[in-house]
């Protein structure tokens, strides 16, 4: 990544050196018509000017271009144009980067007046919703604004018509106006107005919010995830033909199996390995690896930490945790080594004693978990990989619901829905307390999931472990349907 920056930008500022020669000798003007303007950024990034076509008018106007890098981001492209023929302006960014490799989902809590200032690079890709004004800023044109920019350029869009909605339509023009209103008084940060929960979310990876470091956890929250098919059609990885192309062959290959069951593949390794580096690492298996890798937040040098750990009657798993000191972004994973299995996994443990809240749990990213007595369901890929104790699991699962869901829509709620939340949140205090008993049930298509034997090697009373065929459903989900080995 780092090389493919250096590529990106140092040709650009040699470029500037050598055009701005060239216009000390033809009085600013290159041979390919870009133009230096004499003004830099604070990092000597020079600011280009070429002419080009304005859309309102048809004729010529003058875009500027910098190139420049934003901290604990990566480098951006600012563009502005201007018409001096019929005065139509613009302004917006690109990024300077590749799309990234997953999407971007950031969570920022406004929680007094400086935080509505905070920088937000918003990719022409990404949409921004503020979820106690129930407001969603759709995908349109790349903009490097704040918080406040964000709301305050919707007021305007909105006060546009006012004017014309007061003569057709009174009772939508005192709608609208009210709605003006109110966001006002969340920017002006009028008593009972904030928190307000920010969410920016863009497929592409490359929308930002600002991050102050040192800042509580709560407050800023930075999550990846993958892209669907369709989000890969909205970036452009793929066109919409491509992408009806590859299900028209998905469904062909599915009805050929159930015409053939027959010719159904075996998926698995005779030989997992965990390491795609063949090289002896001493004391691998006792030591903390630590390797150096590019943090996929803000592209800075970062720390990734790896630990390999057997579980007895179990597997061997890996526990990978990465932090990078430059924009705060964290990340914690367990991964299962060896072969897919060819049958999935459901665990049920009955926890009648305030002791099996001590036992060691490895949930994988495909295993889901129901606690009916506590109305649970934990579906799959919620909380990712976790090696924990069952306690802890727990607990987290109640920070998760309590802080990002429960404490920014109670207000939005009414008083029923509202009652039957703080009953949940109570009886899961009961059973992190140990003072109820409840049943356990982990299902893991992969099998990938364990819950701790203390009766080991001998069965335990209390859990019943069990083996089924995957569904045609979850091989597909899973991937396993087009999986050829030979």
């Amino acid at each position: 990544m780092s090389e493919q920056k250096e590529d990106l930008f140092k040709p650009v500022g040699e470029a500037a050196a050598e055009i701005e020669d060239e216009n000390m000798a033809d009085q600013g003007q290159a041979n390919d018509g870009v133009k230096l303007t004499g003004a830099q950024d604070a990092m000597g990034h020079p600011v280009q000017e070429i002419e080009s076509l304005c859309m309102n008018c048809g004729k010529n106007g003058t875009t500027r271009l910098l190139l420049t890098s934003i901290p604990y981001f990566r480098e951006i492209i600012i563009m502005s144009f201007d018409c001096p023929h019929c005065g139509f302006k613009n302004c917006e960014i690109q990024p300077a980067s590749q799309i990234q490799e997953k999407g971007s989902r950031y969570v920022l809590k406004v929680e007094c007046r400086e935080d509505f200032n905070r920088q937000v690079i918003k990719s022409e890709t990404a949409t921004c919703k503020f979820v106690e004004l129930d407001i969603e800023i759709p995908a349109k044109r790349g903009q490097l604004t704040t918080v406040e920019g964000l709301l305050s350029e919707m007021i305007d869009d909105l006060s546009q018509d006012q004017d014309m909605r007061k003569s057709i339509d009174e009772n939508l023009y005192k709608k609208i106006d009210d709605f003006i209103q109110k966001v006002k008084s969340y920017i002006n940060c009028e008593p009972n107005t904030i928190p307000v929960t920010f969410v920016l979310d863009d497929p592409a990876g490359n929308s930002w919010i600002e991050y102050k470091p040192g800042e509580p956890q709560h407050k800023w929250s930075h999550t990846q995830y993958v892209r669907t098919d369709e989000q890969n059609v909205q970036v452009g990885i793929i066109t919409r033909d491509q992408l009806e192309q590859r299900r028209q062959e998905q469904l062909k290959q599915l009805a050929n199996r159930e015409r053939n069951p027959s010719e159904s593949v075996k998926v698995g390794s005779a030989n997992p390995q965990f390491l795609s580096d063949a090289t002896d690492i001493e004391n691998f298996n006792n030591e903390v690896q630590t390797f150096r890798a590019s943090c996929p937040s803000c592209t800075q040098e970062c720390e990734t930490h790896m630990k390999p750990v057997n579980i007895p009657h179990f597997k061997e798993v890996i526990i990978m945790s990465t932090v990078c000191d430059h924009c705060g972004y964290k990340s914690n994973e367990v991964k299962t080594g060896g072969a897919i299995p060819d049958k999935g996994r459901r665990i049920t443990l009955y926890c009648d004693d305030a002791a099996d809240l001590s036992r060691d749990i490895l949930k994988s990213e495909t295993c889901s978990m129901v606690i009916p007595e506590l109305h649970l369901d934990i579906q799959e890929g919620t909380l990712g990989g976790r090696f924990t104790t069952l306690e802890g699991l727990l607990r987290q699962v109640y920070e998760e619901l309590e802080s990002r869901i429960f404490t920014q829509t109670s207000d939005s709620m009414d008083e029923a829905t509202k009652a039957r939340w703080v009953e949940f949140f109570a009886k899961l205090k009961e059973a992190i307390a140990g003072k109820v008993k409840f049943t356990v049930v982990m299902e893991d298509p992969l099998a990938g999931s364990y819950i701790q034997n203390v009766y080991a090697p001998d069965p335990d009373p209390n859990m019943t472990i069990e083996d089924y065929e995957r569904t045609k459903e979850q091989n597909e989900d899973l991937g396993l349907s087009d999986i050829k080995v030979e």
